[in-house]
């Protein structure tokens, strides 16, 4: 049996997608292929779209590209302190002014396939991404050949909500220093990680140290909290969408509550619910063939 030939994968590269905006992204795959656009959640940088499952994507047809949201990774970083008073206050569903709004971070993906040349793409986006593909989908629908959500939920409060035990890491300071991060990302990935696919205690300092060399904003991911807590109820939007969609939930996801997945499918008519036993807050990668099927079939629909 001869060895699949190697695909093609682009150096990471700056795109200016608006105003003081520049966003690091990496392509694989044939750019005739399938344009598909992968977005990260919350802190987190492109590298976790694992280099595993964005090939697992590119031989199924597509033309991958994934990327740091603004304020993660290696893209550009945002404006103005968020103070734990002003969490605290958007954790209660208080008043809040957010920096900027998951729109305006659709709004850099909208940027991004311009600087590509992409008239539209399928899309799929992992917590804050899958917030993000939604608003993408809802304000910008003839950009969007198909939606795929995993383990996200569509802002309304009464679903998607987190774990108790997350909340003091999520509004408390942000580690200084690598090892401190290595040693902090490796507490919450025991209790967000997926139960049935454990990391092993080294692949999680790994992916940690990877993280941080990459490079990790704290800053930049309290802002992006509050973009995530101020966010609005897509519910009725989502409703009136006519697209093929995809919605991904690990039942054992602790940092968004599988309501969350359940109302997204319910919002986005005849779309896929596929529920995952033993699956957390994660791709594991004995997943990654199960993900870029799904995503396939989903785009086959469009």
């Amino acid at each position: 049996m001869s060895a699949r030939p190697p695909v093609t994968v682009s150096d990471q590269l700056r795109a200016p997608v608006g105003p003081r905006v520049e966003l690091c992204y990496q392509t694989f795959g044939d750019p005739d292929g399938d344009p598909l656009v992968l977005v990260m959640g919350l802190g987190a940088p492109l590298t976790w779209w694992d280099d595993d499952l964005c090939t697992h994507l590119a031989r199924r047809g597509f033309y991958v590209v994934r990327f740091d949201n603004r304020d993660a990774g290696r893209s550009s970083r945002g404006q103005g302190r968020v103070t734990r008073a002003t969490l605290v206050r958007a954790f209660a569903g208080l008043p809040t002014r957010a920096p900027y709004t998951l729109g305006d971070m659709a709004g850099d993906v909208v940027g991004l396939m311009d600087h590509l040349g992409l008239e539209s793409a399928h899309v799929a986006g992992a917590s804050m991404g899958g917030m993000i593909v939604q608003t993408l989908a809802v304000e910008h629908p003839t950009r969007v050949r198909s939606l795929t959500s995993i383990m996200s939920t569509t802002g309304r409060r009464t679903v998607g909500w987190q774990h108790p035990a997350l909340l003091p890491m999520l509004i408390g300071s942000g580690a200084q220093g690598k090892e401190a991060y290595i040693k902090q990302s490796a507490r919450l990935w025991r209790l967000i990680g997926s139960p049935g696919y454990p990391l092993s205690a080294e692949e999680n300092r790994q992916r940690a140290a990877d993280t941080y060399d990459h490079g990790v904003s704290a800053a930049g991911t309290l802002r992006q909290m509050v973009a995530i807590l101020t966010q609005p109820d897509r519910g009725p939007a989502l409703q009136a969408l006519d697209l093929p969609s995809l919605v991904v939930h690990g039942l054992a996801d602790k940092m968004v509550h599988p309501s969350g997945g359940r109302a997204t499918a319910r919002a986005l008519r005849g779309s896929e619910l596929l529920l995952i036993d033993g699956m957390g807050h994660d791709l594991p990668a004995a997943l990654h063939e199960t993900f870029a099927a799904a995503i396939r079939r989903t785009a086959d629909r469009a």
